[in-house]
C-alpha cells in the first residue's frame, strides 16, 4: 500500500534518477531523528518550480507557491476516489531576500542546501535528510541541539525574527509542544521583540494558539508566553483580570496542566476563565469590550468555537448548585453540545480548588440513571400547534411554550393533552 512515507520516497528517487539532487526537509526530519512518525513528508531540491512540473507533469502539481520555488505533488487517492490525494511539498532551495512586512521574503533566489538550511528558523527544523542513503545533512548544528533539547533560532535570532514575527509564537510553541528549552539568546531576541507580534495576522496567531494549546504541554506554553511578554500583546485581558493576582494565575495554569485530551473551545474557556464571558450577541452586533466574545471575535475564531467557549465560560461555576438545580434546568444543561466539556472543566477546577468533588459526582449519576430519552424527549407542542390550535402569534407563545417545555422536563406533564390543557391555563391568566 502506498503511504505518504513512501510516496514522498518515490518523489525523491525520480528527482534524483532525473540528475537532481533532493532531500527531505524540515519538520519532518526533526521527528524522525526523534523517533516519532512525520505528518507530511516536504522535499527540499536543487530542481527549479518549472522542472518540478515537467518532472512529474502539469495534471500531476499544483503551482500553490510557485514564485516561492514550491509546487506540490499529487500522488494516488489511497482513501478512496472521493478523498483527496496524498501530496508532497516540493520547494526549491533557495535564500530569501528582505521581509519587508515581518511576514513573507519580498524576494527569492534559488542556491545551495547550505544557504537553503541558514534562512530556516530554528536548527532542528533546518536539517536535511536523504531517504535513499539514509543520511543526515545538517549545516545548522541541528542534531546536536536535538540531542540536548534546545529550540534554538538560525544564526541570529533578531535577523530570524525580524524576517517573520510568528517566529515568536513558534519558538514558545515547539519549546513547548516538544518540552525542550528555549535557547538563551533565542529568548531574549523573542522578549525584546515581543511588540512586534502585533504585526502578525490574527489568523496566523490563532493557528498557533490552537496547535499549542490542545497539547498537553499547554500549561508551559503559557508559561512562556508570560515569559516574554507575548501573552500581554495576545491576550491584554487575561493580564489585567488573572495575572495580577497569583492565586488566580497559579489556578489557571493547574488547571491546564491537569486537563488531559481537551478541545480547543475548553483550553480558551480555562484561559478567559476570568474575562467576562459576554451575552449572545445578534449577527451584526458588535460584542462589548474586554470580553470572550470580542477576543474571540479578534482572533477571527469560527462562531461554533465562539459560541462554544462563551457558553462554558457562561456557565462556569454552573454544576456546584447542581443539587438544587430543577430536574428542566439540569436538563437544559444536559443536552447542550458543549456539556460534557463544562464537566470535565468543571471537575478539574473543583479539584484544582480543592472543593468538594460531590456535585460532581451528583450530576455524574443523574447521566448513569436517567436514559436519554427522558434527558431530550420530543416537544410536546410548538408553536405551529398553537397556530392550529386558534391561537394568534406573539411574544407570549415563546414564554407558553417555555413553561410547557419546563413543566415536561420536570415530569410533572408527560402528554400532548396535558400540554393543550396548561397552554388553555395560561392563555386564560
Amino acid at each position: 500500500m502506498v503511504t505518504a512515507r513512501s510516496f514522498s520516497i518515490d518523489v525523491v528517487q525520480k528527482l534524483v534518477d532525473a540528475g537532481f539532487t533532493a532531500y527531505w526537509a524540515g519538520g519532518c526530519v526533526r521527528d524522525l531523528l526523534r523517533g516519532k512518525v512525520p505528518h507530511d513528508y516536504d522535499v527540499a531540491t536543487n530542481a527549479t518550480p518549472q522542472q518540478v512540473r515537467e518532472l512529474f507533469g502539469n495534471k500531476k502539481t499544483l503551482a500553490v507557491g510557485e514564485s516561492f520555488g514550491v509546487i506540490i505533488v499529487l500522488g494516488p487517492r489511497v482513501d478512496g476516489p472521493k478523498e483527496p490525494p496524498l501530496q508532497v511539498e516540493v520547494a526549491t532551495f533557495r535564500s530569501e531576500g528582505e521581509y519587508s512586512d515581518g511576514r513573507r521574503p519580498d524576494s527569492v533566489e534559488f542556491c545551495t542546501p547550505e544557504e537553503d538550511a541558514h534562512r530556516r528558523d530554528f536548527t532542528i527544523n533546518g536539517m536535511f535528510y536523504d531517504p535513499l542513503t539514509e543520511v543526515v545533512r545538517d549545516f545548522v548544528g541541528g542534531q546536536e541541539d536535538l540531542n540536548r533539547r534546545i529550540v534554538r533560532a538560525i544564526g541570529d535570532a533578531h535577523d530570524r525574527i525580524h524576517e517573520d514575527k510568528l517566529r515568536m509564537l513558534r519558538a514558545v510553541r515547539f519549546a513547548s509542544v516538544l518540552d525542550f528549552d528555549l535557547d538563551h539568546d533565542t529568548a531574549t531576541a523573542v522578549r525584546e521583540l515581543a511588540d512586534d507580534v502585533q504585526v502578525v495576522s490574527v489568523e496566523r496567531i490563532a493557528q498557533e494558539l490552537k496547535t499549542l494549546l490542545v497539547d498537553v504541554h499547554r500549561a508551559r506554553g503559557m508559561e512562556l508566553l508570560v515569559q516574554l511578554d507575548l501573552l500581554s500583546r495576545i491576550f491584554p485581558e487575561v493580564c489585567e483580570k488573572t495575572l495580577k493576582s497569583e492565586s488566580q494565575w497559579r489556578d489557571l495554569i493547574e488547571i491546564l496542566r491537569q486537563l488531559d485530551v481537551a478541545t480547543f473551545e475548553v483550553v480558551m474557556a480555562v484561559v478567559l476563565r476570568d474575562v467576562p464571558a459576554g451575552g449572545p450577541q445578534k449577527a451584526k452586533e458588535v460584542p462589548q469590550q474586554g470580553t470572550q466574545r470580542a477576543i474571540c471575535r479578534r482572533l477571527k475564531l469560527s462562531n461554533h468555537e465562539t459560541d462554544a467557549i462563551c457558553w462554558l465560560g457562561q456557565h462556569r461555576g454552573a454544576l456546584r448548585d447542581a443539587h438544587s438545580m430543577s430536574l428542566a434546568e439540569l436538563k437544559r444543561l444536559a443536552v447542550h453540545p458543549e456539556f460534557e466539556n463544562l464537566l470535565q472543566l468543571e471537575r478539574t477546577a473543583t479539584v484544582v480548588r480543592g472543593e468538594s468533588i460531590e456535585p460532581i459526582e451528583f450530576v455524574d449519576d443523574f447521566l448513569k440513571r436517567t436514559p436519554k430519552e427522558e434527558i431530550d424527549p420530543p416537544e410536546l407542542l410548538t408553536g405551529r400547534d398553537l397556530i392550529k390550535m386558534g391561537y394568534r402569534p406573539g411574544p407570549d407563545f415563546k414564554d407558553w411554550l417555555i413553561a410547557v417545555r419546563d413543566a415536561q422536563l420536570n415530569n410533572e406533564i408527560s402528554s400532548r393533552d396535558e400540554a393543550v390543557q396548561m397552554i388553555e391555563t395560561l392563555a386564560q391568566a
